[in-house]
């Protein structure tokens, strides 16, 4: 294998309704390879778009070494059925559907946080609290807010929490919204112009700074990220966060949101795989990976080594407070 120049190659969304985080994986993606040096990028558009990627997936697998996933859920969902009958192992970085995590066993290795465990640090928070409310949980359209929702509701339950259908009329309460950017922009909106709003919001789009831009008054707002600045700072693999973003602002001047990071994360252990292999070919890579307890710039890595679903990566709760966005 030639481990100097490996090739590394993605469809990302520099188009479309997933640009705003496409865009920021590629960005950060070509700041991680002028620090590495070792690597070639190949990216392709695709235009946030299913039948795109389809199209276009196979013909990037075969002119790259390691294949890294789009971001979102839907597309990530695409790639897995373009790539079944295919004899590649994809690196799922933005793709964070429980049933994406686990459909391709041997042959997907993810990195975030299953979505059933998104909501995990809000709830936690909530049964901290000793006046406790009841939990509204709005979801979105589509898998990806149904799999929240349904695993916030399945540990609100277990950690004693109420969780109600409905507006609660005249008491306090409070709202978890968990669906794609613009379902939380939405629920968000409505609820906080409520007249009787609920007294603690919690969207999973807030943990971004795109948010703040589609959002009146983002002020007190809770949001669950993937990643926020603020890891330990010796990563088991790959750049040290301080280092990345130094060079990521000094490339761009802009600090990168979770989608970007994440999507370094999967560039870093693909190629520390290929090289702990000495191979590209997917049965020793997918080796390489089950056997690693390791971290990232992005966070902890482990995969459950019969599935590729990662159990060891924990999202963070974030605040919007005086127009920034603050580690919980």
């Amino acid at each position: 294998m030639r481990r100097p120049g490996l090739r590394i190659g993605a469809c990302l969304s520099l188009t479309g309704r997933y640009a705003r985080f496409g865009l920021q994986a590629a960005a950060a993606l070509e700041t991680w390879r002028r620090l590495d040096r070792d690597v070639e990028l190949i990216i392709e558009d695709d235009a946030s778009d299913p039948v795109r990627l389809t199209a276009l997936i196979g013909e990037v697998a075969s002119g790259c070494d390691l294949l890294l996933g789009p971001y979102s859920t839907q597309l990530m969902r695409a790639a897995a059925r373009a790539l079944a009958g295919r004899d590649r192992l994809i690196w799922n970085h933005g793709g964070s559907g429980d049933d994406v995590e686990g459909a391709l066993p041997g042959r997907i290795v993810s990195l975030p946080a299953p979505a059933s465990r998104y909501a995990a640090p809000f709830l936690r928070r909530l049964a901290e609290r000793r006046d406790r409310a009841p939990l509204r949980i709005v979801r979105g359209r589509g898998s990806f807010g149904r799999q929240v929702a349904a695993g916030a509701e399945a540990l609100a339950r277990e950690l004693g929490l109420g969780v109600t259908r409905s507006e609660p009329a005249g008491a306090a309460w409070d709202l978890l919204s968990a669906g794609t950017f613009e379902d939380d922009i939405a629920a968000v909106t409505h609820a906080l112009a409520l007249p009787r709003p609920p007294r603690t919001v919690c969207s999973v789009a807030a943990g971004v700074q795109e948010f703040a831009r589609a959002v009146a008054d983002p002020e007190g707002v809770l949001g669950v990220a993937q990643w926020f600045p603020g890891a330990p700072p010796s990563p088991g693999l790959g750049p040290t966060e301080a280092g990345f973003l130094a060079a990521h602002a000094g490339r761009t001047g802009a600090v990168p949101d979770y989608p970007a990071i994440q999507a370094v994360a999967g560039a870093v252990i693909a190629k520390h795989c290929a090289i702990l292999a000495g191979s590209v070919a997917p049965d020793a890579l997918w080796a390489a990976a089950a056997s690693l307890d390791t971290s990232t710039l992005f966070g902890g890595f482990r995969i459950a080594p019969g599935t590729g679903v990662q159990v060891k990566h924990e999202t963070v709760l974030v605040r919007w407070s005086a127009g920034r966005l603050r580690r919980e």
